[in-house]
């Protein structure tokens, strides 16, 4: 966890500053981001570990900016806002955000939920390892896939749906399933992004092999079938 690297989004400088100090004394390396479409440019270039994310700023606001980061990564996200109603804390939870925490914040509790955001980040990935099945390797910590040998150069949200998809071999994931597994949104959703992402997936992976080991199951949804 020490050395983690801690994006932290602000639009007040002074606020900014101080998260920043206090992460750094903790051990933590930070990158500062003065608003939303700065932070997108960041995460995308420099993959932090955890971003700590102000709602309330100017052209893109934190709730905008933290849609845009679910399409991207998983990447924990700690919101931080003026508001301590309830109503905008489950807001904040149901977007997607992993903790939320009301301004003004005791210094050290801040700390103390960054790290624990890291730790459990950091069981996740020691969960996983690399699968292979003959024809599609992946290797989880480094969120790399190649197959047929060949590397396939996917989208943070493309390398999440094919992760699920061979995490259920043969089983029929519905577009639902797929919305509460990939997207992190609850059943009934919209589920018209499912199909467009599956479609992208399915012509990266075209490049490399022959076959197409994602086939849809007409009226049920979509089967990971992999063929070496």
């Amino acid at each position: 966890m020490a050395g983690s690297h801690v994006l932290v989004v602000d639009d007040e400088d002074d606020l900014r500053d101080v998260v920043c100090t206090l992460l750094q004394r903790a051990g933590l390396r930070t990158t500062a981001a003065c608003d939303g479409q700065q932070a997108l440019k960041v995460l995308y270039d420099e993959r932090p570990d955890l971003v700590v994310l102000d709602a309330a700023m100017p052209v893109l606001d934190g709730w905008q900016t933290l849609e845009r980061i679910r399409h991207l990564s998983d990447v924990p996200v700690m919101m931080l806002t003026a508001r301590d109603g309830e109503l905008e804390k489950v807001r904040g939870l149901k977007a997607g955000a992993d903790d939320y925490v009301t301004k003004p914040f005791g210094r050290q509790e801040l700390v103390a939920r960054v790290e624990a955001l890291l730790r459990r980040a950091g069981d996740r990935e020691t969960e996983t390892v690399v699968y292979d099945d003959g024809l599609v390797r992946i290797d989880f910590a480094d969120a790399r896939a190649t197959v047929n040998g060949r590397t396939v150069t996917l989208t943070p949200l493309e390398f999440k749906l094919l992760a699920t998809f061979v995490r259920h071999p043969n089983q029929v994931l519905s577009r639902d399933q797929l919305l509460e597994l990939v997207w992190e949104q609850a059943l009934g959703g919209p589920t018209d992004q499912v199909k467009v992402y599956v479609g992208y997936l399915r012509r990266k992976l075209a490049e490399a092999t022959d076959c197409e080991p994602i086939e849809t199951v007409r009226g049920f949804g979509y089967r990971y079938r992999p063929e070496p």
